[in-house]
C-alpha cells in the first residue's frame, strides 16, 4: 500500500508547508508503534510464533486466530445499496478442521449475521450460535455438537453498512458535470478491514481462492480483483460472476461499484491492462496507463516471473484514505496518484504519479503472489516495493535521475529514526492497531534504503537474482524476513542475515565521525545518532558498508570495506588531501567529519561531488547542527557554498533548513532572516529566470519554480510578488502562457501575501479545479494565508463537511504548519478534538498531530503536553510519543541557539 504519509502521501499532500524539514518530517508520517528496547534483537521471529493454537482462555494473542481451521476458499455474495449506504452478503467458505472443535472462531466487526451453517461430506448440517466480540473483533460460532476433522463448508448470511470512514466496504461520493452528487462504493481492507466488509479468517497467512459475486443496479459497473467469468440479470439487477483469483490474503480482496468507466486495454503480454474512472475523467489517464505498462512489464523481467493475476485494473477513487493499495488485479488509488493533465502537471507531481503506479504494480509479485506471515514483516512488503518503484521509474525515465531524489526518501528515514522514540523496521504486532501504526516512514522509506544500500554492496546482478529465487521458492505462499536473507544470502555467498539483521531488528542508525589520530591515520567510529543528548549513549553497533574515497596526488581512490567494530583506523597515503565517508549515498548512516576534514572536502570542490554525495554533505550537516554537533553559524556559513547549486534535491535540504528556522526566529528578527534568505536564494532565483530555457531539464523547471516560491515566501521578495502578480493574471487567461512548474509558487506566493478577496478566487479555483492536482493546490493554499480570519474559515470547513475527509486532517497540519496560523489551528485542535476524531478516517488524528511540532514555543509546548497528558490521548504505537519528541528538539534549538542566529542575522538588518 501508498501510504500518507510517507512520501506518497502527506509529504506530497500537504506539500512543504506540512514538514518539518528533512531532518523531522511532520506529516510524511504515520508515526510508529510500540517502544523496543535499546539493545539489539538480531534474531528473526519464527513462523508462528504468538499465533494461537486453540481457542482457550489464557491462549497467547486475543487478536489472532486459532490454527486448527484452515479456509481455502471463498464463494463471496454481494448485494450493495448505495441509496441507503447497505450491503447484505452471503457466502460458503471451504475450510480443512484439523483438530474436534465445537467452536470456530474468526473474523468479524460491524457485521450482523443473520445465520451460520456447517455442512459436511456425510449430510451433516450444524446451525450455530453467533456471538460478536468487539473488543478483538472475532465472531465465535458455537455448534450444538463437537466438529469431527475433516473437509466442512460454512454458510453465512450477513449485512453491513457502507461506512463513511474510508476503510472496509465503503462509500465515496462525487459530482459530475452538471453538479450532480453520485455515490459509489469502494473497498480498503489493508491492514485489517476485511472483517467489515464479510465474515473471514482476516490475517495474512490465511491465503485462499475468492470467488466473488456483485449483484449491482443496471446501470452501475463492478470491478474485482478478476475478469467477469459471466453475467445475468436477476429481479432487475446485474449479476457479476468474478473468475476464481489466485490463492492469496484477505486484505488484497476488492470490489467497486458505482458509475465509472475503463479506458481501452494494452495489452502486457496476455494482460489487459485498464484505468477506471469517474465520468469525465478519461481524458486524465494516459500517462498513469503509460507508466503502469512499462513497470509491469519492467517487473516481469526484474522478477522473472509473469504477472500472477488474470488482468490488471488500476481504479481512481475521489475518497480515498491512502495514496493507493495493491489489490492484486483491481489497484485502487487516490486520484491525485493516478490521474494527471500532462500539459498542466509539474513535473513533480508527475514524477508522485508515476512513483506509486510503480510501486503498486511492484505489489504485484512482493507482497501478493508472495506475502508477510504476519503483520511484523509488513516492511517486506511496502519497502520493498518502495526500492523497486526507483528502480522501475529510473528504467523508464533516466532523465529523471530517481535515485538522485531518493536521498530525500532516505533522509526522511533518518529524520525519524534519529529520535530516542523511533523503532526497529520490524518490530511485534499484536493487535490491529498495532499493525496500522507500522504504516510509516521507517517502513517504508528506511526499508527501502537498507535494501538499496545492500544491493549497491553485493552487487545489483546478485540482489535480482537473490529476490528471483525468493519469489520462486514461496510463490502463493507467505514469507518471513529471514526467508528473503536465505535466499539473498545463498546467491551472493554471503552472510546476509548477520549484516542485515541489525539494520532490522535494532531501532536507530550509526553517526560515522572521520577525525585523523596523531600516526595520521583516518579513524572512523560509530554511535548512534539521535538530536537529544542522552545520559547513556547507545552501545549497539551495526555492521557497516562502506565506500571510502580517498584523494591523494590528484587522483581518487575508492577502498569498500564492512565496519564491524566500534572504532576502525585506516591508513592514508602519505600525500592524501581529502576523504569521502559513503562514497555515492547510498549507506544509511550520517557523517560527521571534524573541521580540518570538511575544510579539505570542501576546499577539494564541492561540484567535484556527485549529486547524492553533495546531499548527504549539506543534509548530515544539517542534522548534526540541531543535533548540537555543529555550531549553527558554521552552518550558516555552509549554506553560502551552495548558492550556485544546480540540482533540486539539494536545494530541498537547504529550504527545509530555512523553513525550520522561519518557525523559531521572533517576529523582530523576521525582517532580517528574509534578508538572508534573499541572499542565499536571491542569486539563483536571477540566474534561473522566469521562464524555461531550450535543453533545460525537467529537475531545473522544478527547482526554478521551488526558488521562485521560497524567495516570494521566506524571503518577502517584493519584486517577486508583485511579478508572481503579473504572471498569475496572464496564467488565469492563457495556462499555456506560463511553464506548469512555476504556477505552484504563484499560486502560493499569492496566497501568502492575499486577502479575502484572493481568498474567495482560490477557493473558488478549489471547487471549480478541472484536474486532482490543481484542486489540491488550490485546496492546501487557503492554509497558507496569513490573516487569521481567512485562516479560521479554513479551519471550521474541516469539519463541516466542505472538504472531503481524506483531506481534512492535513489541512488542518497544514495549518498547524503555517507560522501566522499555528497558535489559532492549535486553539482549534484542543476545542474540536472529539468531533475531528469522529469525522475524520482512522488515521487522521495521527496526521494532525504530526503537525504540533510547529508549535515551536516553550509556552506552546507546555500546553502541547499538558493537553495530551490530561486527556490521556492514544494515538496508536509511539506516534503521540514521537511528534512530541519532535516538538522537544524543535523548542531545544530554538533555547539553544535563538542567541547566535540573531546575532548571525543582524548583518543582514
Amino acid at each position: 500500500m501508498s501510504e500518507p504519509v510517507s512520501r506518497r502521501q502527506a509529504f506530497r499532500l500537504a506539500g512543504k508547508q506540512a514538514r518539518f524539514l528533512l531532518v523531522i518530517p511532520i506529516a510524511q508520517t504515520v508515526l510508529s508503534a510500540l517502544a523496543i528496547a535499546d539493545a539489539p534483537n538480531t534474531t528473526a521471529r519464527p513462523k508462528g510464533e504468538e499465533m494461537n493454537l486453540d481457542d482457550t482462555p489464557g491462549s497467547l494473542n486475543p487478536y489472532r486466530l486459532p490454527r486448527h481451521i484452515i479456509p481455502y476458499r471463498y464463494d463471496l455474495r454481494l448485494e450493495p445499496d448505495l441509496a441507503a449506504a447497505t450491503f447484505s452478503g452471503r457466502e460458503t467458505i471451504v475450510l480443512t478442521v484439523t483438530e474436534a472443535t465445537s467452536v470456530i472462531i474468526l473474523n468479524a466487526v460491524d457485521l450482523a449475521i443473520s445465520s451460520a451453517v456447517l455442512e459436511g461430506a456425510s449430510s451433516t448440517r450444524l446451525e450455530a450460535t453467533v456471538k460478536l466480540e468487539d473488543s478483538t473483533q472475532r465472531c465465535h460460532l458455537t455448534f450444538p455438537q463437537s466438529i469431527p476433522p475433516g473437509e466442512w463448508r460454512l454458510h453465512l448470511t450477513f449485512q453491513g453498512k457502507l461506512n463513511d470512514q474510508l476503510r472496509g466496504f465503503y462509500r465515496s461520493t462525487y459530482k459530475d458535470t452538471a453538479g450532480v452528487t453520485h455515490t459509489m462504493a469502494a473497498t480498503q481492507f489493508e491492514a485489517t478491514d476485511a472483517r467489515r466488509a464479510f465474515p473471514c479468517w482476516d490475517e495474512p497467512d490465511f491465503k485462499a481462492v475468492f470467488s466473488t459475486t456483485l449483484i449491482i443496479d443496471p446501470g452501475l459497473t463492478a470491478v474485482s480483483n478478476t475478469s467477469v467469468a459471466s453475467e445475468s440479470k436477476e429481479a432487475g439487477k446485474r449479476v457479476l460472476r468474478f473468475a476464481d483469483s489466485i490463492k492469496m490474503s484477505t486484505y488484497l480482496v476488492a470490489f467497486i461499484v458505482g458509475k465509472i468507466e475503463a479506458t481501452a486495454p494494452i495489452f502486457v503480454g496476455k494482460t489487459p491492462l485498464r484505468l477506471w474512472t469517474v465520468p469525465g475523467k478519461q481524458p486524465l489517464t494516459p500517462f498513469g496507463h503509460e507508466i503502469a505498462v512499462a513497470s509491469l512489464t519492467f517487473f516481469e523481467g526484474y522478477y522473472g516471473i509473469p504477472y500472477p493475476g488474470n488482468k490488471l485494473d488500476l481504479l481512481a477513487i475521489p475518497d480515498f484514505a491512502s495514496g493507493a493499495m495493491e489489490n492484486l488485479g483491481a489497484i485502487t488509488y487516490r486520484e491525485t496518484a493516478l490521474l494527471v493533465d500532462l500539459q498542466t502537471a509539474t513535473h513533480g507531481e508527475l514524477e508522485r504519479v508515476a512513483d506509486v503506479v510503480a510501486h503498486e504494480n511492484a505489489h504485484m509479485w512482493f507482497g501478493d503472489l508472495v506475502t508477510m506471515s504476519w503483520w511484523n514483516g509488513l516492511w517486506l512488503n511496502e519497502a520493498f516495493a518502495t526500492f523497486m518503484e526507483m528502480l522501475a521509474v529510473d528504467a523508464w525515465k533516466p532523465e529523471w535521475k530517481r535515485w538522485d531524489g531518493f536521498g530525500i526518501s532516505r533522509a526522511a528515514a533518518f529524520a525519524v529514526d534519529g529520535l530516542q522514540s523511533t523503532r526497529p523496521i520490524e518490530y511485534p504486532v499484536e493487535a490491529p492497531k498495532d499493525a496500522e501504526a507500522m504504516f510509516d516512514v521507517l517502513t517504508y522509506e528506511k526499508g527501502a534504503s537498507v535494501l538499496r544500500m545492500l544491493e549497491q554492496h553485493i552487487g545489483p546482478t546478485v540482489f535480482r537474482d537473490g529476490v528471483r529465487d525468493y519469489l520462486q521458492a514461496h510463490a502463493y505462499g507467505n514469507a518471513d524476513t529471514n526467508d528473503l536473507w536465505v535466499s539473498l544470502g545463498k546467491i551472493a555467498k554471503q552472510p546476509v542475515p548477520e549484516l542485515m539483521d541489525g539494520w532490522i531488528f535494532q531501532p536507530g542508525f550509526p553517526l560515522m565521525t572521520a577525525e585523523i589520530n596523531q600516526s595520521g591515520r583516518l579513524v572512523l567510529s560509530q554511535q548512534r545518532f539521535t538530536y537529544l543528548a542522552t545520559p547513556h549513549p547507545s552501545p549497539v553497533t551495526w555492521q557497516i558498508p562502506l565506500q571510502l574515497r580517498v584523494t591523494a596526488g590528484g587522483r581518487t581512490n575508492t577502498s569498500r570495506m564492512l565496519l564491524t567494530e566500534k572504532e576502525t583506523a585506516v591508513p592514508l597515503p602519505h600525500d592524501w588531501e581529502s576523504v569521502l565517508l559513503n562514497e555515492g549515498g547510498h549507506g544509511f548512516y550520517r557523517v560527521r567529519y571534524e573541521p580540518a576534514l570538511l575544510d579539505r572536502l570542501l576546499k577539494d570542490g564541492i561540484e567535484r561531488l556527485a549529486v547524492t554525495e553533495r546531499f548527504n554533505l549539506i543534509n548530515d550537516a544539517w542534522a548534526t547542527t540541531i543535533a548540537g554537533l555543529m555550531p549553527l553559524t558554521d552552518y550558516l556559513d555552509l549554506t553560502a557554498r551552495f548558492m550556485t547549486e544546480q540540482d533540486k534535491n539539494v536545494w530541498a535540504v537547504l529550504l527545509d533548513s530555512f523553513s525550520f528556522l522561519n518557525r523559531i526566529i521572533t517576529a523582530e528578527d523576521r525582517p532580517a532572516f528574509e534578508a538572508f534568505v534573499r541572499s542565499r536564494v536571491g542569486p539563483a532565483v536571477a540566474s534561473l529566470g522566469w521562464v524555461p530555457r531550450s535543453g533545460e531539464s525537467e529537475g531545473t523547471k522544478q527547482l526554478r519554480g521551488e526558488l521562485i516560491g521560497v524567495q516570494g515566501k521566506l524571503g518577502n521578495d517584493p519584486a517577486i510578488q508583485q511579478r508572481a502578480a503579473e504572471l498569475y493574471g496572464s496564467y488565469r487567461l492563457n495556462a499555456t502562457a506560463v511553464d506548469p512548474n512555476v504556477v505552484p509558487s504563484l499560486v502560493a506566493i499569492l496566497a501568502h501575501t492575499g486577502d479575502a478577496t484572493r481568498y474567495d478566487e482560490f477557493n473558488e479555483r478549489f471547487r471549480t479545479a478541472a484536474t486532482p492536482q490543481e484542486e489540491r493546490r488550490y485546496l492546501f493554499s487557503l492554509a497558507t494565508f496569513q490573516p487569521k480570519p481567512l485562516l479560521e474559515r479554513t479551519l471550521a470547513r474541516t469539519i463541516s463537511g466542505d472538504i472531503r475527509t481524506q483531506d481534512a486532517p492535513f489541512l488542518v497540519g497544514a495549518t498547524l504548519a503555517n507560522v501566522y496560523g499555528r497558535e489559532l489551528a492549535w486553539a482549534f485542535v484542543k476545542t474540536n478534538w472529539e468531533k475531528m476524531d469522529q469525522l475524520f478516517p482512522k488515521q487522521g488524528m495521527r496526521r494532525i498531530c504530526s503537525g504540533i511540532s510547529n508549535l515551536a514555543t516553550p509556552e506552546l509546548e507546555r500546553d502541547v503536553r499538558d493537553f495530551f497528558t490530561t486527556r490521556k490521548i492514544d494515538l496508536g504505537g509511539k506516534s503521540l510519543e514521537q511528534n512530541l519528541e519532535q516538538l522537544r528538539i524543535i523548542v531545544t534549538v530554538r533555547e539553544r541557539d535563538g542567541h547566535s542566529l540573531r546575532t548571525y542575522l543582524a548583518r543582514y538588518r
